[in-house]
């Protein structure tokens, strides 16, 4: 009997009032999930439209980057290079390490964290602090010179009276170092990463290539020699928004009057104008103004050339051989004198050409 009350179950009927309710929960629910859609959408949309307002508003009022080298460089101090006898490197907090070597050495790590001077000295640093690059700077003084391997693995030979500015290791789309003075660069070849040297009004952007760069802020003219590889200036043009550029092949000498403007170029022996590199000067056709500058660098010395007892032949005198700086200063004055008709008197300090 109760096997058969269980297989005699009835379904009774839905009532109208039950198809109503459930009508309208169906409703409801179908609602709440389009309104759930609808509120995501909105979301989603609303982020869009800010991301899209934030890139539009960058690109028409860019934001200065705060990591630029340039602005590093600005906010320097003007260096006076022969404040110290001693080359400076001033890494990123603001240590200064004095290095006492003629001729100097300094070797970065591959992370830039580790800075080995000459071959027992080695300092740590930060290599970005803020979430900024940090930047060292070498100055080199009159009467020294120095030589020093980038993080990249690109060397540097620096000259008297000289300052590099650079990061202690390289990141981003660009290798870029400010150069003010005369350094020779052998550049270690990276195609997806260009190296460039920025020095006043002038760009040099290389690949991987050996050239030369002097830009001394006390002369007329700034000069590039590309010894191998290849190099594109640019010239900045107070007059022009886009600046001069020009490509140079090997064993030509680029030059840009800085009073002018005029850019030019020609076919040179390249090997003289690295030669101060091996401790020789290599002279040609150069009038004893020019050659005197040199000294002076070199030697730490002031010299003074009293032109109002020239006579004319001694004004357009120039000078072509070549000067080996590892002989002391009265040796290389008394072979110049050789081959002119000059006067001098050499004191502890002052050199005087009459």
């Amino acid at each position: 009997m109760k096997e058969q009350d269980s297989h005699n179950v009835k379904f009774l009927p839905i009532t109208k009032l039950e198809k109503i309710d459930l009508k309208n929960k169906i409703f409801n629910s179908i609602h709440k999930s389009k309104s759930k859609k609808r509120q995501t959408l909105y979301i989603i949309a609303s982020i869009a439209a800010s991301l899209l307002l934030i890139l539009v508003f960058n690109f028409i009022f860019p934001a200065k980057s705060n990591d630029s080298i340039i602005d590093f460089v600005n906010s320097l101090e003007p260096t006076n290079k022969n404040i110290s006898d001693e080359v400076t490197l001033i890494l990123g907090e603001g240590e200064n390490l004095k290095i006492d070597e003629k001729i100097t050495s300094i070797n970065y790590s591959n992370s830039g964290e580790e800075v080995t001077i000459g071959t027992s000295k080695t300092v740590s640093q930060q290599t970005v602090k803020n979430n900024k690059l940090v930047y060292n700077t070498l100055i080199v003084p009159y009467g020294k010179r120095s030589k020093i391997q980038l993080s990249d693995g690109s060397t540097v030979w620096l000259n008297s009276g000289s300052r590099l500015v650079y990061p202690s290791v390289f990141k981003g789309e660009r290798r870029e170092v400010h150069l003010e003075g005369e350094g020779i660069f052998e550049i270690t070849h990276n195609k997806n990463q260009p190296f460039i040297v920025i020095s006043q009004n002038q760009q040099v952007e290389v690949l991987g290539t050996v050239f030369g760069v002097t830009n001394y802020l006390d002369e007329n003219s700034m000069n590039t020699v590309l010894k191998s590889g290849s190099v594109q200036i640019s010239y900045k043009n107070g007059q022009s928004a886009s600046p001069d550029k020009m490509k140079i092949t090997p064993g030509t000498l680029a030059s840009y009057n800085k009073k002018s403007k005029a850019i030019t170029s020609e076919k040179v022996n390249v090997d003289e104008y690295f030669s101060w590199r091996d401790g020789v000067l290599i002279f040609k056709n150069d009038d004893l103004a020019f050659i005197m500058k040199r000294l002076s660098r070199y030697y730490n010395i002031e010299i003074e050339i009293r032109v109002n007892k020239f006579d004319e032949a001694n004004e357009i005198e120039t000078f072509s051989g070549y000067l080996d700086l590892n002989e002391d200063l009265d040796k290389v004055i008394k072979n110049i004198k050789m081959s002119t008709n000059m006067k001098y008197v050499l004191t502890e300090n002052k050199l005087i050409i009459n």
